[in-house]
């Protein structure tokens, strides 16, 4: 067996344990609203030494669950890429172990440029060398004020993998 092999045998047959994550002192929690919504902030997967973040659709939104900067697209996405990043710092990581992006814009042709400056300034910021996947979608957006949401999938190591390798 190679070293390969074992590291995807150790995956598929270790415990897979999963929890919601959260920042309160960033982000409140959904079900906290006058009208509850029923999702968590993210979700964290552990897969023997491999963990996994599914951070669910981010945006403009403070610790009391409101939105702020109504009305700025460039301060909503800087505010929203804060939130992401206080999230992955609660779980011990960065922005470097992201490997995929899914933004929402809700004026795509309105708002692209503004968004790939603000995305690239802050990826350079972040002294990303290797870019995460992105897709970049048109959608309406849950509150009428929001200009841009994001979701995000990290994956880092938090053990060595019974290869040892």
């Amino acid at each position: 067996m190679n070293v390969f092999t074992n590291v995807l045998d150790s995956i598929a047959h270790g415990p897979v344990t999963k929890r919601a994550i959260t920042n309160l002192h960033t982000l409140n929690e959904a079900y906290d609203y006058a009208k509850p919504s029923s999702f968590s902030r993210g979700m964290r997967i552990d897969l023997n030494g491999l963990t996994i973040l599914l951070i669910s659709g981010t945006a403009s939104i403070d610790e009391n669950g409101k939105s702020v900067h109504i009305g700025d697209f460039r301060a909503q996405l800087r505010r929203t890429y804060q939130n992401i990043t206080r999230l992955l710092e609660s779980e011990g990581c960065t922005w470097h172990d992201i490997v995929r992006t899914s933004c929402y814009l809700r004026d795509i042709d309105r708002d692209y440029d503004a968004f790939n400056e603000e995305r690239t300034a802050f990826f350079k910021e972040q002294g990303l060398d290797l870019l995460p996947a992105s897709t970049g979608i048109q959608a309406k957006l849950c509150r009428p004020e929001l200009l841009v949401e994001i979701e995000a999938i990290a994956m880092f190591r938090t053990e060595k993998t019974v290869a040892g390798e």
